[in-house]
Parts: C-alpha cells; sequence; structure tokens
C-alpha cells in the first residue's frame, strides 16, 4: 500500500459514511472492516461472525465491501490531489476543507480541474500575454467599454495585435473560468440529468445492415428513465455505426442563465460591456461546458447501464448456480450436432467418465435406428436414469431421438431433459477440461459437461468462466473488470452457500470456497489422492499451505459426509463444536453416554430448546471464536442440527416440449406451450420452448398486476407455461405470454 492509501485505509470517516449508507451502526462497519482487512471473506462473515457484524447478511456485506473499496480509493484519489496542489503552492485552508468536503470522484475531479497539469491552452497563452486583468475588469465593472478597454492590452511583442485579439484572449480566459467552477459545474451537470435526452437516428444507408436497431432509428428518451439495456444497445449501435447518438441537452438559454447568474453578468442589462459578457457565456457554453457535461453524462449513463447489466447477469448466475440439481444419478450427456454427429457421454453417479460415443441419427447419414440401438445399449450396460441434451443446433431433433428411445424402451428408467449448454465448448477446450479428462476429445468433453451440469449445475458451472456462461445482456459491453468482480462474488456466495463435500469437489469448486485459492485447491485434491479421503476436518491441516488462517475460513463450508465426526457433514464451523458439546451434556444428563447422532436431526428435541441456554462469550478449554458464542450463532446452529448439511437447492423438476413444434416456423399465435426459463432481463424473461430460438415475455405480460422487476415471477431455470401472441420469422422474435388469456396482437395495441 502506498502512504496514501494506509491513511485511506484508517479513516474513520468512510466508517461513518458506510455506516449511513447501509443505516446501520457504525460499530457493525468497523467490525466488518476490521474482519475484511484481516483476510476474511464475505461468506465467512456472513456466517460465521453475525455476533461481531451484529446480524449483517450477505447482500448488506458485499454492498458494503463495494462501497468501501470506492470510498477508499476516493480518500488515496483525495490524498494525491492534495499533494498535487500543494506542491504547485496553491494549497490554502479553504481549498483543502473543498476538497476534504468532496464526497464523490466526479466532485473532486471538478474542483481539481483548474489545477491539474494540462497542455498550454489558449487561456494559459492568453494570461501570459497578460491579458487575465483585462477579464477580470470587465467581468467586474460591465460599465467598462470593452474594445476601449481592450486597447491598453495591445501588445505585438506579446502577440496581441490589435483590441480584437485583446478582448477574444480575454474571452478565453474567462471560458476556461466559468468551464472549472467546480460548483456551477456540479449543477449544470445535475441540471443536465434532470431534463436531458439521449437522441439517436439512423445513419444514411445503414437501415438494412442495422435492421435489429430499427427501434432506434428515430429515438429520443430522457436519461432519468432510460433503463440498462436501451442505453447498452444505443452505445453499441453506435460503435458499430448504425446510429448516431447525441446528448441533447435541451434549450441553451436555461444553462446560459445558470452560468450567467453564477458570475453576475447580466447579458441584456444594457451597459457597455454586458453584451460582450452574454456572448462570452454563450461561447462558454457551446464550446466548453455543454461539451464537458455531454461527456460526463455519456459516460455517468454508460456507468448506471454498466451497474444495471451487471445486477442482471449477477442475479442470472446467480439463480442459474443454485438451479435444482438432478443429484447423483447415471447421466448421458448428448451434445446435438447434424453433420458431425452427436456425441454421448455417459457419466455414473459420482460424474465419472464410464462410456462415450458418436451417434450419426441426422442429415446427412440418418442413421436413427442404429442410434438409438447404441443409446439402449449404454443405458442398460451402466444404468442411465438421466439424459441430458444440450440446447444447440438440433437440440429438438435429438429431444426427439430420446423421446423416442424411452418410447421404444419403457423398461428403462429414463428421464430426458433440454439443458442449456452455454459455455460447455468453453470447458471443453480449456487447460482443466484437458487436465480433467486428457484421454477424450474436446467435442467429447462438451457432452460430459452437458451430463454433469443436469447432475449438480453448481459443481460442473464453476469450471468456466462466468462471463461464458450466457445469462447476461449486453456482457460485452460493460467494464470487465466489474463484470468479473461482481460475477465472482456471485459464484463464492453460491459455492459456500451450498457447501462442498471436500472428498468429491473438483479443484474448480474447491476454489471458490471460502479461503482456498488455486493452489490450496489443487493441494487439498493431490492430498486426498495421495493418502484417500478425509475421514475428519482437523485432517485438513496436514495439506501443505493450508494453515490456520486458510482452515478458520474454509472450515464450515466442507462436508465429508459419513467421516468420524457427524458434525464434519453438517455446515457448523468446528470452532463451534464446544457449543454443540454443551448442548448434548444438556439434553443427555444422566441418560447415560451421550451420541451427537442422537441430537442431529431430532425435531422436537432442539426444538424444544432454548438458544439463550446455550449462550456463552467465551469457551473454557477452547480457543473462542473472535465475537463469542452469541444468541445468532447458537440458533444457527441448532437449525443446522435440525437439517445438517441441507441443501439449499429447489427440487429438480423438468419441462416437456410440445411434439412437432421444432422450428419457429411451427409456431401460431395463441399456442400454449411449456418451457424453461433461460434469462431475464430488466424488460422481461427469455424462455425456451424447443424451437431453437428462446422467445421474450416482455416484463408488460408477466401478470395483472404491474410487475417493477420480472424477478418477481420468474427466475432461469423455471419451468412456466407460456402463450405465443406473434411471430417474426424474419427477425427471429417470438413474443409470448405467461397470461394464458391474453388474446394475440394484445400486447403489441398495449406497448403501442
Amino acid at each position: 500500500m502506498t502512504a496514501a492509501a494506509n491513511a485511506a485505509a484508517r479513516n474513520p470517516m468512510i466508517v461513518r459514511a458506510i455506516a449511513a449508507e447501509l443505516a446501520v451502526r457504525e460499530n457493525q462497519v468497523r467490525a466488518t472492516v476490521d474482519l475484511l482487512d484481516g483476510g476474511a471473506t464475505v461468506p465467512f462473515v456472513a456466517r460465521y461472525r453475525k455476533e461481531a457484524t451484529g446480524g449483517l447478511d450477505d447482500a448488506q456485506l458485499r454492498t458494503l465491501e463495494e462501497r468501501l473499496r470506492y470510498l477508499r480509493e476516493l480518500e488515496e484519489r483525495r490524498a494525491q490531489i492534495l499533494e498535487s496542489i500543494e506542491a504547485q503552492g496553491k494549497l490554502d485552508d479553504a481549498l483543502r476543507a473543498l476538497v476534504m468536503a468532496a464526497d464523490s470522484k466526479a466532485r473532486l475531479e471538478d474542483i481539481y480541474l483548474p489545477y491539474k497539469p494540462k497542455r498550454r491552452t489558449k487561456a494559459q497563452i492568453a494570461r501570459e500575454a497578460g491579458l487575465e486583468p483585462l477579464a477580470d475588469r470587465l467581468l467586474g465593472d460591465p460599465t467598462l467599454d470593452p474594445s476601449e478597454t481592450a486597447a491598453a492590452y495591445v501588445d505585438e511583442e506579446r502577440g496581441v495585435a490589435d483590441a480584437g485579439a485583446a478582448l477574444d484572449g480575454a474571452r478565453a480566459i474567462l471560458t476556461e473560468r466559468f468551464g472549472e467552477d467546480a460548483d456551477l459545474i456540479g449543477d449544470l451537470r445535475e441540471r443536465l440529468w434532470r431534463n436531458g435526452r439521449l437522441t439517436s437516428a439512423v445513419r444514411a444507408g445503414r437501415e438494412e445492415a442495422g435492421a435489429k436497431f430499427s427501434d432506434y432509428f428515430d429515438f429520443a428518451e430522457p436519461f432519468t428513465t432510460m433503463p440498462s439495456h436501451r442505453i447498452l444497445a444505443l452505445f453499441r449501435a453506435e460503435k458499430e455505426e448504425v446510429l448516431d447518438v447525441a446528448v441533447d441537452a435541451g434549450e441553451p438559454a436555461d444553462y446560459e442563465a445558470g452560468i450567467a447568474g453564477r458570475f453576475g453578468i447580466d447579458p441584456s442589462g444594457g451597459r457597455a460591456a454586458d453584451a460582450w459578457l452574454g456572448e462570452t457565456v454563450r461561447w462558454a457554453w457551446k464550446t466548453r461546458v455543454s461539451v464537458h457535461l455531454g461527456i460526463d453524462v455519456r459516460a455517468q449513463l454508460r456507468q448506471v447501464a454498466e451497474d444495471g447489466a451487471v445486477r442482471v447477469f449477477a442475479t442470472n448466475l446467480r439463480d442459474l448456480l443454485l438451479a435444482a440439481p438432478a443429484g447423483s444419478r447415471a447421466t448421458m450427456g448428448l451434445d446435438p450436432g447434424l453433420r458431425t454427429g452427436v456425441k454421448v457421454a455417459v457419466v455414473d453417479r459420482t460424474g465419472k467418465v464410464v462410456a462415450h460415443d458418436t451417434i450419426y441419427p441426422h442429415e446427412p447419414r440418418r442413421q436413427w435406428d442404429e442410434s438409438i440401438a447404441a443409446l439402449e445399449r449404454l443405458a442398460r450396460a451402466h444404468g442411465v436414469e438421466l439424459v441430458s441434451i444440450g440446447n444447440g443446433t438440433a437440440s429438438r431433433e435429438t429431444d426427439k431421438l430420446a423421446a423416442e428411445l424411452i418410447s421404444r424402451h419403457p423398461d428403462l428408467p429414463l428421464t430426458k431433459v433440454v439443458v442449456s449448454e452455454a459455455g460447455a465448448s468453453v470447458y471443453s477446450a480449456s487447460a482443466y477440461a484437458g487436465k480433467e479428462l486428457p484421454e477424450l476429445d474436446v467435442s467429447i468433453r462438451g457432452a460430459v459437461s452437458i451430463a454433469r451440469r443436469l447432475q449438480d449445475p453448481l459443481a460442473e458451472l464453476v469450471k468456466i468462466d462466468p462471463r461464458s456462461i450466457g445469462v447476461g445482456q449486453y456482457q460485452h459491453d460493460v467494464s470487465e473488470l466489474k463484470l468479473s468482480r461482481s460475477l465472482d462474488a456471485v459464484v463464492e456466495d453460491c459455492v459456500n452457500a451450498v457447501g462442498v463435500d471436500v472428498n468429491t469437489a473438483s479443484a474448480p469448486l474447491l476454489t471458490r470456497v471460502s479461503g482456498i485459492g488455486e493452489g490450496l485447491a489443487e493441494n487439498i485434491v493431490r492430498h486426498r489422492d495421495e493418502n484417500g479421503p478425509f475421514r475428519k476436518r482437523t485432517a485438513l491441516k496436514q495439506v501443505p499451505r493450508l494453515g490456520p488462517k486458510a482452515f478458520e475460513q474454509c472450515a464450515g463450508f466442507l462436508r465429508i459426509p459419513g467421516g468420524d465426526d457427524p458434525l464434519d457433514a453438517s455446515a457448523v464451523h468446528p470452532e463451534a463444536y464446544p457449543v454443540v458439546r454443551r448442548i448434548l451434556s444438556a439434553v443427555t444428563s444422566g441418560s447415560g453416554k451421550a451420541d451427537i447422532r442422537s441430537l442431529i436431526g431430532n425435531t422436537a428435541l432442539l426444538r424444544s430448546l432454548r438458544p439463550e441456554d446455550f449462550v456463552d462469550q467465551t469457551t473454557p478449554g477452547d480457543t473462542p471464536a473472535p465475537a463469542g458464542f452469541g444468541l445468532p450463532t447458537v440458533t444457527d446452529i441448532l437449525a443446522e442440527l435440525e437439517k445438517p448439511g441441507r441443501d439449499p437447492r429447489p427440487a429438480f423438476k423438468t419441462a416437456t416440449f410440445a411434439e412437432g413444434v421444432e422450428k419457429i416456423g411451427d409456431l401460431t399465435p395463441g399456442l400454449v406451450l411449456e418451457g424453461v426459463v433461460t434469462n431475464v432481463a430488466a424488460f422481461g424473461a427469455f424462455v425456451d420452448v424447443g424451437v431453437h430460438q428462446d422467445g421474450l415475455v416482455h416484463v408488460s405480460a408477466m401478470a395483472r398486476r404491474f410487475v417493477k422487476d420480472p424477478r418477481e415471477v420468474v427466475k432461469p431455470g423455471d419451468v412456466v407455461k407460456v402463450k405465443v401472441l406473434d411471430i417474426d420469422v424474419g427477425r427471429k422474435r417470438i413474443s409470448l405470454s405467461l397470461r394464458l388469456d391474453d388474446e394475440p396482437g394484445e400486447q403489441r395495441r398495449r406497448q403501442r
């Protein structure tokens, strides 16, 4: 850390600011900051340090973490700016107070702008020519005649040829002064944000190439009402040179009046310099201030849009990762293809590959019966229960193949499910896939991934870069750092919420566990391979480089089913085992030997206990948790003992696609279909109804009530029934409704 960063880290103002923003106590924020700075992760703090944080949940902690990062960056930048201004010899008490009071990066940069080192401007050249006193005189005394006053500043040796040149220099100085007034720029920026619009028009000759952006060929909308997806769509169309996008500030006179009022200028006052000063204000707005604010507001729009897009992606990713697992059942993965064939991989209940093949049921070979026979042999040989079908090219044809397999062989206990194959190709070609499945061709690895993601979506999808999973909107148009940081946090939260079986987890899955990085994950897998399964959590301490801090962070999230200690299969942290022993001792007092198994799952007994009776801030003979074992921890322990290792994910269920509806041309308005929600955006939800093109349920067609956020109604992975309202085959657009009593055409009329 730099000296500035160290000072920022210790600044109590940050604690106060975050406490005010989150509406929590300062001591809660201070304790959380200390824990995070000490190396604790958000999942660990949320689950096991509730006493210290006052019960802040993971969402609050993530917000706190983000604001802490922002405010520390702000403090570091503040220190740099103060240092820069002081080095220029221009830092006085008033300016220092102004810098210290800045509460955002934008405000801080506005204040710094006049002192920021810059190339020689027209204003700087004019100052060097001695024209600043002229600017000050005309601004301070509008009764002066501009031309007569300027005549005294003519100096050919300094580049001021005549009175007109002197006035041009004075105007450049005032224009720069107006454009660098922090309070004025801040006010005008807010006014522009409230009143301005973003407009777009199609470029000549780009109508056909940019048809997908036709909604924006002649478009205008206020900044304050623009949703994330529209902003990003406009900026993408501009980048692709389809649209001309512009900032419409509204009536220039409103902003010019703001500048004039700030500097006491009355353009219509009738005094000798009033007209010249008024023209200077107009010039300043046109050439400097409006340009500067236009850039600012576009940056602000992009930030708003990126924040919205990242939230959508993060929420969808969370829903996908926490989708219902089919469980430990032998599964056949089918990666559909036409000319190249359908790749087949069979994995056993643990996800181990036990067989693979390639079949050619579709064009051009059309080996339909042979393919069914091959699948039947594999299913019987390996006790397959589930058939997982990727939703890419030829998925409907392959789904039909699986349906006929089931129909011809009803004695096979098969259930077919179409799953998203987004990211499967990325995994197949990854270094990890090469290490995990070195003997398999890249194409077969995709089928393995498709099979495993049905068994356990979370365990398989963590092997793929979250950005490649494809559940976002315009994810390629947002900041890579911002997106990665947010998605990594989502993956970490999901993995730790579910928990991980340390004896079966892959290295990528272990990497996402609190306190475990890539190196430690590899060490755990290596230790497991060399020494056999872990029998107890404390054995993790034998893993190279897994020290006390890492053990503290990860132990509660790692599960050991069937180990030496039943508690090791639960979410109870080892540091809290003494509390469980006290509970056990209390309920078995005088009844013979205490057995923890008699306590686990005993709902009636556990619910009869009072958590308050077991609260203990110190634990004799053991190292206490930093905040002790208070009521929140004891309450969590009792709940966990009731259902140890409970999986928070929903029960598994499947959708059935309609027979005979295999391509977009098969759809007709009014048709009711079953489908799976694949993605949720701010404007609605996309649903796979089995025609190779997801349909859109607009937010206005989700319920009879007003729906602000589509996630109030659906989330990715949900099985839903929808009605087809409209089909645009040319643009590959399908309009759907969750309201099955809607009539085709109704939504279009409503939107108009």
